[in-house]
């Protein structure tokens, strides 16, 4: 590669911005020099906002480009899969937004691509690298919080009609789910990155808040591989936004803050001794760490040109996405079925490649179906 990792990224939506931004924080080492979107104006409005010199016009066009390293994916959901594939196939690596595929079989279809190819794909878990969970994982390292005893992780969020007006958000085949897979995912990676994965889940999902396919609503309980219990809540009807992340250890209690998206595993967190002796501990190994920058995407997007400079692994890769998509295929397999699924899932799993609920209503039956006829929605072959 050259020196500086050069980028094609399609699918100029809002989380596009949040990406370019991230680019232009790390100038010295990453150039974005195409983009492209189903939509041309909008590809030409932010090769405008920042000073991108190419529009593709599809993603045929961005793969043929033989001086792009990476093409950056930032389309709805149901696109993540076949264009991270193409990417790999035209011999580049591939970021993608989450979820990286819908089912395990996406998943494991890309680590074959991978496998053939020689290529990458770096799925998006940039919540990771919040300062304050890196305190954390400083403290597990040095033994001091002891075994875990719960953990909750709570997303509340707000979501109303106007959110779908982008009508690919409403349904199961677009968005490949709803709030556990598509808003949800982050805070439940920090969950593994700091316990490890679940062995056993119960879930129960709703649509609550709106007249989507997908749902809003779920409560979830995990019995972890350590043996700790977990509790995940997720809405999207609160009126007042937080997430929250609670882990109570034999020795400490660690809380976040509840800065509803990225901030929440940014500083601040408490760190609450059992014991005036383990608040002095505790005090005395967070003075002499130093949490490692930048947070975010562009946090991780650095240690992804560390990884490509030094030949060391890529800083998320697909197996674990994989363990984030199986605990989806877990949670909705659960309230489909109102069972509990034992971990891992293997290839003969009802759910292995079609997550859908036999429950699901069709978004042409949906009570406010005709207020989405005209909003923004051109899937292809689907």
């Amino acid at each position: 590669m050259a020196e500086k990792i050069r980028i094609g990224l399609i699918g100029c939506g809002g989380i596009s911005r949040a990406h370019l931004l991230a680019y232009r924080e790390l100038a010295d080492r990453f150039e974005v020099a195409a983009v492209c979107d189903i939509l041309p104006e909008k590809a030409q409005a932010r090769a405008e906002e920042f000073g991108v010199a190419r529009v593709a016009p599809d993603i045929e066009a961005l793969c043929k480009m033989p001086d792009l390293d990476v093409i950056d994916i930032t389309t709805p959901p149901y696109l993540h899969t076949p264009f991270s594939r193409m990417a790999l196939e035209a011999g580049k690596d591939a970021f993608v937004e989450k979820p990286a595929g819908g089912t395990l079989a996406d998943i494991d279809s890309l680590i074959a691509a991978e496998q053939r190819t020689g290529k990458k794909v770096m799925p998006i878990f940039n919540y990771r690298y919040g300062f304050a969970v890196q305190r954390l994982q400083h403290l597990q390292r040095l033994g001091i919080p002891g075994r875990v005893y719960l953990s909750t992780v709570e997303t509340h969020w707000r979501r109303e009609l106007p959110y779908f007006n982008l009508r690919w958000r409403m349904g199961w085949r677009t968005a490949l789910g709803g709030a556990f897979i598509g808003h949800s995912i982050h805070a439940h990676d920090t969950l593994y990155r700091l316990i490890g994965p679940a062995r056993s889940v119960y879930a129960r999902s709703k649509a609550l808040v709106n007249p989507t396919e997908v749902e809003d609503t779920l409560s979830v309980s995990l019995e972890m591989a350590d043996g700790s219990l977990a509790a995940l809540s997720v809405t999207f009807g609160s009126w007042t936004e937080i997430s929250r992340h609670r882990y109570c250890f034999e020795n400490l209690t660690a809380e976040s803050n509840t800065s509803p998206y990225a901030g929440h595993t940014s500083d601040p967190w408490t760190f609450t001794g059992r014991t005036p002796a383990i608040d002095a501990q505790i005090k005395e190994a967070l003075a002499d760490f130093t949490p490692t920058p930048p947070e975010g995407f562009a946090g991780q997007f650095a240690r992804y040109y560390q990884s490509v400079q030094s030949g060391e692994p890529r800083p998320v890769t697909l197996p674990e996405a994989r363990e984030a998509i199986e605990l989806v295929t877990a949670v909705y397999y659960s309230a489909d079925t109102n069972q509990p699924v034992e971990l891992p899932i293997e290839a003969d799993h009802p759910y292995y490649a079609n997550c859908i609920p036999q429950n699901a209503t069709p978004l042409e039956e949906l009570t406010d179906y005709a207020h989405y006829q005209d909003s923004p929605f051109r899937p292809t072959g689907v």
